[in-house]
């Protein structure tokens, strides 16, 4: 059984520059509920489907499958998803032995920044690149299937 484990954040400062990496990702679930989804996903030209499973550990970790499909068979897959897409730019950034994802928002979510780095254990220590702000693991508000039903524009001020 495969196991995610991440961390998230919140950005507050600079990232961009000390980015080696970039792509657009476009994404939608084909069905969601009690901690479960199905996603599909075109990141640039490349397609993936993932099955998650519900979080545990406070949100430190969950059942993840991924399979790469052709960029046809996501297009076609994404006619099934429900409510949208969610649309974001990743960077990818270097901090000691770990890669940060960081995923620009855009659209209806447009003004967030999250910051999510995967380890092998829950309790593995990572570096803190300076651009890192508040951890936001387990909040629910911060997944991306939530997003999508209630972007960032309707809460934003609650932060």
């Amino acid at each position: 059984m495969s196991q995610e484990i991440e961390r998230k954040f919140l950005v507050n400062g600079s990232f961009k520059d000390v980015a080696y990496s970039h792509s657009h990702i476009m994404q939608g679930y084909i069905c969601q509920g009690h901690g479960h989804t199905v996603r599909v996903r075109l990141r640039d030209d490349r397609g993936y489907l993932t099955i998650k499973g519900p979080s545990q550990d406070g949100g430190l970790s969950r059942y993840e499958f991924e399979t790469e499909v052709s960029r046809q068979d996501a297009l076609d897959l994404m006619k099934l998803c429900q409510n949208g897409f969610i649309d974001k730019t990743r960077y990818l950034v270097k901090s000691g032995s770990h890669v940060f994802e960081v995923d620009e928002f855009h659209g209806d979510n447009d003004g967030l920044i999250m910051a999510e780095v995967e380890l092998g254990s829950t309790d593995e220590a990572f570096d803190t690149p300076d651009f890192i702000g508040r951890e936001v693991t387990g909040d629910h508000r911060f997944y991306n299937s939530h997003l999508l039903n209630y972007p960032f524009k309707l809460w934003k001020d609650e932060i």
